[in-house]
This record gives structure tokens, C-alpha cells and sequence, in this order.
């Protein structure tokens, strides 16, 4: 009995279309297709239909749709009451979009325990230009002068698909994601993508969601019209 067959695509060739979600690898969990590029163009195709790229320096670009997706409704956000406290005290101060390219290089920093980084280069340069292009965004926290924490993520229709955070001060990042649940859900938006349920999301309220649930989601709510262009703090939490 044979398993799932990895799609390869060459550079520029996605017009043949993406294979169907089912046809994902269940181990690695998701895993659906090899190759192709990381042009703006590509990827948000790719997250409209709830696809993803994350691979390491020196592999083929490496494509997935896990099962299940860990997601968060923005109107269902809860922060725990030690994350309220802080947000109270104003420990940090929040923008948006104001340093960009340093979250993502924050969030591609070395980390304790971990070998490597998926935010290569190439994604790095990807992401960025997504973001002049006014559909990817960051979120930071500051104090002193010092960015903190973030995260940055894409934004599509009425969904926002996180990508990474990280923080340098206790629940600094959570700071930010507080700011980004309360920008979304004065915005309108329905999903948070966090793609792979982590300890640190599901205490942020993430959770599990059928994958084919999640695309009927992203059916309806990611083709609705992107609102593009820098986001702005509207007021304090």
C-alpha cells in the first residue's frame, strides 16, 4: 500500500493548481507539496487555500496543510488575568507595522533549545516584500526604547495568518497578541491561522480544528476583500 504522492512544482508554475488538501502527507503531518517560489503572488494564493510554506535553509521550499489547524476566534479571545494585570500596568508600549523587517528578524534570532531557523533569507525577503505590498504586518511591544516582543503575520479577507512572535520580557509577546486580538476584532476579522497548536498558543485560547472545517472557513471569510496598507493603534486596551 502506497502513501500520499509529494507534489513538485518547478518555479512559476502554479498555474496547474494546488493539489486538494486530503492529498496531504499524515506524517509529517500536513506535508503537501515541494518547490515552486516565494513570490507574493504565490503565497497568497496559498493562503487563501489554508497552504503554507516553512522548510530550512539549503531544502526545497516545502509546503503544508496540517490536520488539524490550531485557529483562534478573535470575538472568543479571554486574556488569563495575570495578561490583564499587565495590560493594565502598561509595562510596554504597542505600534503596528512600525518596525517590521526587526520583528521578523527577532522572531529568526537563535533560540534556546532550538537548532536552526525556519525564517530563512529568502523568507525573510518574501515576507517583506509581502508587507510593502500591504498584506503582511507586525505588532511590537517596546520598553525603553527597546523592542521587546512581537509577532508578525499575513492578512487576507477577514482572516489574519500568524506566522511567528517572540518576546525578550515576561508576556511581552502576549502583550502584543492582546493588541492584535482587539485591532482584528474592531476590524471585523474572524480567524486567527496559528497553523500548529503550541503550549504557548493554547494558553493564548488557540484551538484544534478539523482541517476541512478550516477551509470552508477560509472559503468564506479569506476572499473577501483585503483591506491593504499599514495598520495603525487605534486607542489603549
Amino acid at each position: 500500500m502506497t502513501g500520499p504522492r509529494l507534489y513538485w512544482v518547478r518555479e512559476g508554475h502554479w498555474q496547474l493548481g494546488w493539489p486538494p488538501a486530503e492529498q496531504a502527507c499524515e506524517e509529517p503531518n500536513g506535508l503537501l507539496a515541494a518547490g515552486g517560489d516565494l513570490e507574493a503572488t504565490t503565497l497568497i494564493d496559498a493562503y487563501r487555500r489554508g497552504v503554507f510554506p516553512w522548510f530550512s535553509e539549503g531544502d526545497p521550499i516545502l509546503w503544508w496543510t496540517p490536520q488539524p489547524r490550531a485557529v483562534l476566534r478573535p470575538q472568543n479571545f479571554e486574556p488569563a488575568r495575570s495578561l490583564r494585570r499587565r495590560l493594565a500596568r502598561g509595562d510596554y508600549r504597542v505600534g503596528f507595522d512600525t518596525a517590521f523587517e526587526a520583528v521578523v528578524n527577532a522572531c529568526a534570532a537563535p533560540r534556546e533549545g532550538a537548532v536552526g531557523t525556519w525564517i530563512t533569507p529568502a523568507m525573510a525577503a518574501a515576507y517583506a516584500a509581502l508587507h510593502r505590498l500591504g498584506y503582511a504586518h507586525s505588532v511590537e511591544a517596546w520598553q525603553d526604547g527597546d523592542l521587546v516582543g512581537g509577532l508578525y503575520g499575513v492578512a487576507l479577507g477577514k482572516v489574519f495568518f500568524g506566522e511567528s512572535m517572540f518576546s525578550r520580557r515576561t508576556d511581552a509577546s502576549k502583550v502584543a497578541f492582546a493588541h492584535l486580538v482587539r485591532y482584528l476584532r474592531d476590524h471585523d476579522y474572524q480567524l486567527i491561522d496559528c497553523q500548529l497548536a503550541s503550549d504557548h498558543l493554547t494558553s493564548l485560547g488557540a484551538v484544534d480544528m478539523p482541517r476541512v472545517e478550516f477551509i470552508r472557513l477560509l472559503e468564506q471569510y479569506a476572499q473577501a476583500p483585503d483591506a491593504r496598507g499599514p495598520w495603525h493603534v487605534d486607542d489603549d486596551l
